[in-house]
């Protein structure tokens, strides 16, 4: 994985147990002429560590770090990729804003130049499921590639996909990424939303915190290799964690604007439950999707108030969004790396930046400061304004 506070899932883990921040100012693009001028930004990547000289000038940002990404989780899976095992392999990728920068370049060009003198190389990435196909390209994997574009859900919806894929015998081992870079225009699209931190207060990512007002946006990306479990077994896999159950909703509500009632989490969370065959109370850890926007943090801390009812306060909440920012279609397999580290080595990451407390969000939220845990379950909650959410039971394989 590649994060603003940690390049490599070890390094990512530790960064998230010592509550140390990725958030800073951001220099890939002048913020001048924005109130916001802070991001959870990857400053110290270099993709010739991972994918060599040869080919790196026809890969944008998304593709370099999604490639990166695959090459990591390939290598630390020992998987091989062959002509005898390729059609049984398949990739499946969760983004949604990667191809912005072509998208907005192709068309400056378009206007500037005239359509004969635009950059032929630029066209092939403008559509949305180029950083996936690269990946397939780049490791000779030919049993299918697929990309979800659902927003806030793009990853976690993509880990079902290939779930079912799984399941339905299509395929025995998946790889599933998800990336999103920051540049100026998804930024200029958060910020014409109102949706980015710093324009109506203090600019930080500080989840259930009352000084809350907005997101800080991130860019990240990762990699996990799923597979069936008999054929992990086979081959002597490391098996990090088992995915127990998953469930998705649509609320079918307005674009950008959040329901009044959480129902699409509270569907996506008793899904999943359900799916896992666990009750609210066999949940260990909650990995939240708050993000520091006012609505979304008192939203979701209402749907896991319904759920467990009086003992809501009895189980940790926390969003490493504090650490990150909002990273968008990466989130959710973001959470799931940090799932897997908690498990590994018996932590809860922290929601840093916490300092004042709100009464609408009087959950246990780790404030600050990670926590010794024997975790079993972990419930990785994503939703957003729009519809979509997405839940998933992560946990240990006994």
């Amino acid at each position: 994985m590649i994060s603003p506070n940690g390049i490599g899932k070890d390094a990512f883990w530790q960064a998230l147990k010592d509550g140390k921040s990725g958030i800073k100012a951001i220099t890939r693009f002048d913020t001048n002429q924005f109130k916001t001028k802070l991001g959870g930004e990857v400053d110290d990547f270099k993709p010739e560590e991972f994918l060599g000289e040869k080919g790196l000038r026809s890969l944008d940002r998304s593709s370099r770090f999604i490639c990166s990404t695959a090459k990591m989780a390939l290598d630390d899976a020992k998987l091989t990729v062959t002509e005898e095992n390729t059609d049984e392999i398949g990739v499946c990728t969760g983004t949604t804003l990667s191809a912005l920068w072509n998208v907005s370049e192709f068309g400056h060009q378009i206007v500037k130049d005239g359509p004969l003198f635009t950059d032929v190389g630029l066209f092939p990435g403008t559509v949305v499921n180029a950083a996936s196909s690269l990946v397939s390209i780049r490791y000779n994997i030919q049993g299918f590639n697929t990309t979800i574009s659902n927003g806030y859900t793009s990853s976690l919806d993509a880990l079902k996909y290939a779930v079912d894929f799984i399941k339905l015998g299509r395929a025995k081992a998946i790889l599933v990424n998800a990336v999103e870079t920051l540049g100026i225009a998804g930024f200029t699209g958060f910020n014409i939303l109102g949706f980015l931190a710093g324009s109506s207060g203090e600019e930080v990512s500080c989840p259930f915190d009352k000084r809350r007002n907005g997101i800080i946006l991130g860019e990240a990306a990762a990699t996990v290799i799923i597979e069936d479990e008999e054929y992990a077994r086979s081959r002597k896999a490391k098996i990090s964690a088992e995915i127990k159950g998953m469930g998705n909703y649509f609320e079918a509500y307005r674009l950008g604007r959040y329901h009044l009632d959480p129902r699409g989490l509270k569907g996506s969370m008793s899904r999943a439950l359900n799916n896992a065959k666990l009750e609210a109370g066999d949940i260990d850890y909650i990995s939240a999707a708050a993000n520091s926007v006012v609505k979304q943090d008192y939203l979701e801390t209402r749907a896991i108030k319904d759920l467990f009812g009086n003992e809501y306060k009895k189980v940790p909440v926390s969003s490493i969004k504090s650490m990150t920012g909002e990273p968008f279609s990466a989130a959710g397999l973001l959470q799931i790396v940090a799932g897997i580290g908690n498990l590994r080595y018996n932590f809860i990451s922290p929601t840093v930046n916490y300092h004042v407390a709100d009464a609408g969000c009087d959950l246990d939220c780790v404030p600050n400061n990670w926590r010794p845990a024997k975790l079993d379950n972990i419930l990785v909650n994503n939703f957003g304004p729009g519809g979509n959410a997405a839940s998933l039971v992560l946990s240990r394989l006994n």
